[in-house]
């Protein structure tokens, strides 16, 4: 009786220890991320900065369906859109928000002082009014830069490496609506510029119609080239820029690696997808309890050069040995 006594009471304590133990076994809540991108949905480099952002989180132990979530926004780089989906975002009070626009973060700034946003595309945080300083944001904002302003005497520099001759440079960017970016480039390219022995000519985005007159009008006189800025205006309207370019046989050079694969000259910017990844480890920081406002603005640390023979071909420019050997890719 007492061998039976012990093995009943032996079970009883198993027993009440089954729900404790099966209870540590559950996966913790869901985590939900909001993301908010600057294209369209079906636009492929969207889609390829989020497999860089979900490859990051998954190198760090985080697994969509698993013990996360995202929520989407594809805004097609239309302003008023942006807004109104960032009202939306904080509405749904995700984990973190993964933002990357500045349009969307200033808006997400004025929505909600509490829900974390990490943004990857902001070129002058600080200038924007989005946070006190890069070393310390003071609030709920932080995240990774995708541009510094003096990269546009890179483009000159770069420019001026292909077509030695060029001495008019149009600037293509975006208007106000697309946040300070375009106008930030715009100061900056203006103090460089002289330096290059360069004419400087602001060409705003408008309707497709009216992009391709004006660099009509431009390219109506010798010796000149062309710069997109890395702003929504200049991305959202990239097809007409490059086919333009082409048309008019201008040298340009181009801010991120996607608009060499679409046909552009030459591109000097920073790794966007390296960007994404690297947004991956503030998103992981911050789920395991970091206050965003501990985490201190990166700069970006890898940038890439891109060389598209193919262009070069189309419009008659020979790329000079030395900057082939110096690129990062060269797309045959």
């Amino acid at each position: 009786m007492s061998t039976r006594r012990d093995f009943i009471t032996l079970l009883g304590g198993a027993a009440a220890g089954w729900p404790i133990a099966a209870s540590a076994q559950q996966p913790s809540r869901i985590r939900r991320i909001a993301v908010q991108m600057s294209g369209a949905e079906a636009d492929r480099e969207m889609q390829a900065r989020v497999s860089a952002l979900r490859q990051g989180l998954q190198d760090l132990g985080w697994m969509e369906g698993h013990n996360y979530q995202f929520e989407y926004r594809w805004p097609a780089n239309d302003p008023e859109l942006i807004k109104r989906q960032a009202v939306e975002l904080a509405a749904l009070a995700p984990d973190v928000v993964v933002a990357g626009t500045a349009l969307g973060v200033s808006t997400l700034r004025r929505e909600t002082s509490t829900i974390p946003v990490v943004f990857v595309n902001v070129g002058d945080p600080v200038g924007g009014g989005l946070i006190s300083s890069l070393a310390r944001t003071g609030n709920n904002i932080t995240g990774f830069t995708a541009f510094e302003y003096n990269t546009a005497g890179k483009w000159l520099e770069l420019l001026k490496e292909i077509a030695p001759k060029v001495a008019r440079v149009a600037f293509v960017f975006g208007g106000a609506e697309f946040g300070p970016t375009g106008e930030g480039f715009y100061r900056a390219l203006s103090v460089v510029a002289p330096s290059f022995a360069i004419e400087l000519n602001p060409i705003r985005v408008g309707t497709p119609a009216d992009i391709e007159r004006a660099i009509e009008a431009f390219a109506r006189t010798p010796y000149g080239g062309l710069v997109a800025a890395a702003d929504g205006g200049a991305t959202n309207n990239r097809a007409t820029i490059l086919r333009a370019a082409e048309r008019h046989h201008l040298p340009a050079v181009y801010p991120f690696r996607y608009w060499a694969t679409e046909g552009g000259l030459a591109v000097y910017g920073v790794d966007l997808m390296y960007q994404y990844r690297r947004a991956a480890t503030y998103v992981d920081r911050i789920l395991r309890g970091t206050n965003p406002a501990d985490l201190p603005v990166q700069a970006p640390d890898k940038f890439e050069l891109i060389i598209n023979l193919k262009a070069a071909k189309s419009i008659g420019v020979e790329i000079p040995p030395f900057l082939l050997a110096r690129a990062d890719e060269v797309i045959e």
